[in-house]
């Protein structure tokens, strides 16, 4: 069985992912029922903290409260125990007969974590393989010119040529969105409907200034990335990948060139260190960038993906445009 921590984690990912010996979410949380330590024993079993999820251990041995026999016994047993921030209706606490997903928060940002058992991952590789991944980058490979890509999840739509085949897919994972000012509730991914992704750039920097400010918060950020020299989104996220602070917006970015060693350019001022820990990598298909944010808050994500790129890896494709959607995967 799998387990996922949605949170400031340090990974470029910004999740934990662990796999624990029990068949089932019941099982897991029989094992754990009277453990004496709860809050060292999740520690051991799920690779550090989880913010809220002790409580249940807690309140079970402080209430002396019957071990759950049943999925419905232990329902009830979180739904009036567990504790989870900013929850009044009991709607942050799902769980079914294969999976559990819980919402809360830690007063600084949104987390979600879950517990999806072998049944779950089997049956849903299309919502949760994003979800499962945790290691960086996400493959490259695409498929042939050609190909089609239906997404299955809504997504907001900035036209910059007129309709075509193939699409490019915007998707950023940030602490704080501009377009809804929570992480869990983000607006959704951006697609640019027939453009490929080496063509992306130069319709960007072509498009009037004045229609963009009608487009979603992303398509705006990128855009102003966009220099007038650049002939593809590289730089543009090179860019992004070195910009200082929590939550970008797109006044007041500078277009200095990106330093280049070979021409005996040095670093911008103060962003060694950025460019250091922030990651990205910039394929024909995919481009991926984790930018380094502090130590607090660790990365955030932009995700550039073509139809080729999700054709060739659609349940990737497909659960990581459930992830900007919804926290919760089986709802998106």
């Amino acid at each position: 069985m799998f387990f996922v921590c949605r949170w400031r984690e340090e990974s470029p990912f910004s999740k934990r992912v662990v796999t624990v010996p029990d068949a089932t979410v019941l099982d897991w949380f029989r094992r754990g029922w009277e453990h004496d330590d709860p809050h060292a024993w999740i520690d051991g079993e799920l690779g550090g903290d989880v913010y809220g999820l002790e409580s249940i251990f807690e309140e079970a041995r402080k209430r002396n409260l019957p071990r759950p026999e049943s999925v419905d016994d232990l329902r009830g047993l979180l739904i009036e125990h567990l504790w989870v921030e900013g929850d009044d209706e009991g709607t942050f606490i799902r769980l079914g007969e294969h999976a559990l997903r819980v919402r809360t928060d830690d007063d600084e940002v949104d987390l979600a974590y879950y517990f999806l058992d072998d049944a779950a991952v089997d049956a849903s590789p299309d919502r949760l393989a994003f979800l499962l991944h945790d290691t960086w980058p996400l493959p490259t490979n695409a498929a042939a010119c050609g190909a089609v890509f239906s997404p299955a999840v809504p997504v907001r739509t900035v036209r910059l040529v007129p309709p075509g085949p193939g699409s490019v897919y915007s998707v950023r994972l940030c602490w704080q969105s501009p377009d809804t000012y929570r992480n869990l509730d983000l607006p959704g991914a951006t697609v640019f409907p027939g453009l490929a992704l080496p063509d992306l750039a130069g319709h960007l920097r072509d498009a009037d200034d004045l229609d963009a400010h009608t487009w979603p918060h992303d398509a705006q950020l990128l855009k102003a990335l966009v220099a007038p020299e650049d002939n593809d989104v590289g730089a543009a996220l090179r860019r992004y990948a070195r910009l200082p602070g929590y939550a970008p917006s797109p006044a007041g970015l500078d277009h200095t060139p990106t330093p280049d060693p070979s021409r005996g350019d040095g670093p911008e001022p103060g962003a060694a260190q950025r460019s250091t820990e922030s990651l990205i990598r910039l394929d024909p298909h995919i481009a991926q960038v984790a930018r380094y944010i502090d130590d607090f808050f660790g990365f955030d994500q932009w995700f550039l993906f073509d139809t080729r790129w999700a054709a060739a890896n659609p349940d990737l494709a497909r659960s990581l445009l459930r992830y900007t959607a919804h926290w919760d995967p089986f709802e998106a």
